[in-house]
């Protein structure tokens, strides 16, 4: 602003109407905004004027800076040249740069434009972790976020997730009663699990991967404890928790919350507070987490074979319209080799689970890999009725099988595609060809 600008704005002001030049006085302490900011690092802890002094020596150089991307020129790369030429080092070790919230149309969020959200407002209808743990899900490293508010809804509920569970675990009653197999599977399992996903949120964490740390914990979370460690150690209706069992439950729920907690502090402190007794002054900020452990890969693939196999039994209960309280027989057609035998037992609500070398005429088949399972069904099914869809899907299964051989038989696709591509085809075909031998096993016992 130049003398006759600062006259002119002066002039506006009720009272000085008539004020002249020669009465404006210019502020002789005073930095450029920018030049200012640039000093921060060094200012903050008063490195300019008291140089050397204990404080700027123990937090000179921080660690990380985070800002924007658009003024890296104007403000990061500035306070790095004003570093080096004032304390003869850079400011800091890394610069994480965030997105750039927009509105649906793609517009910055501002002032000017006015379509910023209330964030008081949003606290007020999703919570402050919904906000915050929506927002950072759609953040990934440097991307700008499409705003909108499902992203907080989604953060909401996931918060109600976290809290329902906690109602859950703690409303158990706990006995001196034995520890259920299917217990004592799904901990082991649920342990290496634990670690794996530590072990993942750990890189991600290295790499400023905020996001993605965030989704591994929100999958580990609703998916693999809530969805199935929990189911796999409920107990029964109106029976009690086995002590070994619940330990290890509340054991994992406080690991839970110490790794939500960068993102969520409001919830997973209030309910850390109540998972066990705390001595005064004790909070989840200071409770560390622990390294990784190594992961038994062996174990995770079996839970997730586990995982195919409960949900092939659930579809057959689903497509025949068979109650869940009916408990069922599972046929592994030569034999099931799962440590975790007794969590698909539960899982799948059946009777047994028996070895076959051929099953049983009736039965609907479903694949997992290549192992062939089988529930039974007699006189739970219309045989003409299962010969008709078995005979559409056949048909149908036929049908890309060939489209797919089609592909394969292109000399230039195989040649030109991507060797990841052919291999995904490859194996397009010899599923199709496996689905197809079964069908064709089901429609001649059914026609017997």
């Amino acid at each position: 602003m130049n003398e006759e600008e600062a006259l002119e704005k002066a002039r506006k002001i009720p009272g000085y109407e008539n004020i002249e030049a020669s009465q404006l006085r210019h502020d002789e302490d005073a930095l450029d905004t920018w030049f200012s900011s640039w000093l921060w690092p060094i200012s903050l802890f008063d490195g300019i004027n008291n140089p050397g002094n204990e404080e700027i020596k123990y937090y000179y150089p921080t660690n990380d800076l985070v800002t924007a991307p658009d003024i890296i020129f104007f403000w990061v790369a500035r306070m790095i040249m004003a570093g080096y030429e004032y304390m003869g080092d850079m400011p800091f070790r890394n610069v994480y740069f965030t997105g750039v919230v927009r509105d649906k149309l793609g517009r910055k969020m501002s002032k000017s434009l006015g379509n910023s959200p209330d964030p008081l407002k949003l606290i007020d209808r999703f919570g402050a972790d919904g906000v915050r743990m929506g927002l950072m899900l759609a953040a990934p490293a440097g991307n700008d976020i499409l705003y909108d508010d499902s992203l907080c809804e989604q953060g909401r509920n996931f918060n109600n997730k976290i809290w329902n569970a906690f109602r859950l675990v703690k409303g158990w009653e706990v006995a001196d009663v034995e520890q259920p197999e299917a217990s004592r599977q799904a901990v082991l399992w649920f342990r290496h699990t634990l670690n794996d996903a530590l072990a993942t949120v750990k890189d991600h964490f290295s790499k400023f991967r905020l996001s993605d740390a965030m989704m591994v914990l929100y999958r580990l979370f609703w998916e693999e404890f809530s969805a199935w460690y929990l189911e796999a150690v409920k107990p029964a209706f109106g029976q009690p928790m086995d002590r070994a069992t619940m330990q290890a439950t509340l054991e994992f729920f406080d690991m839970l919350l110490r790794l939500l907690h960068p993102f969520m502090p409001f919830i997973t402190e209030e309910l850390w507070q109540h998972l066990d007794e705390r001595k005064d002054g004790e909070s989840i900020m200071y409770a560390l987490i622990p390294e990784p452990e190594q992961a038994d890969q062996a174990l995770l693939k079996a839970m997730a074979d586990v995982k195919e196999i409960v949900g092939g039994v659930r579809n057959v209960r689903k497509q025949k319209n068979l109650p869940n309280k009916e408990q069922l027989t599972l046929q592994a057609v030569g034999g099931l080799n799962n440590p975790f035998e007794a969590i698909i037992t539960k899982l799948a609500g059946l009777e047994k689970i028996e070895a076959v070398t051929e099953k049983d005429a009736t039965a609907a088949a479903f694949m997992v890999g290549t192992a062939e399972f089988a529930v039974p069904l007699a006189g739970s099914i219309d045989v003409e009725e299962e010969i008709k869809k078995l005979e559409a899907d056949l048909e149908y299964t036929r049908g890309f099988l060939a489209s797919v051989d089609k592909k394969l038989s292109n000399e230039r696709f195989v040649a030109n595609a991507p060797e990841a591509v052919v291999a995904n085809e490859r194996k397009k075909k010899a599923d199709a060809e496996s689905k197809i031998a079964t069908m064709e096993q089901a429609l001649q016992q059914l026609k017997k």
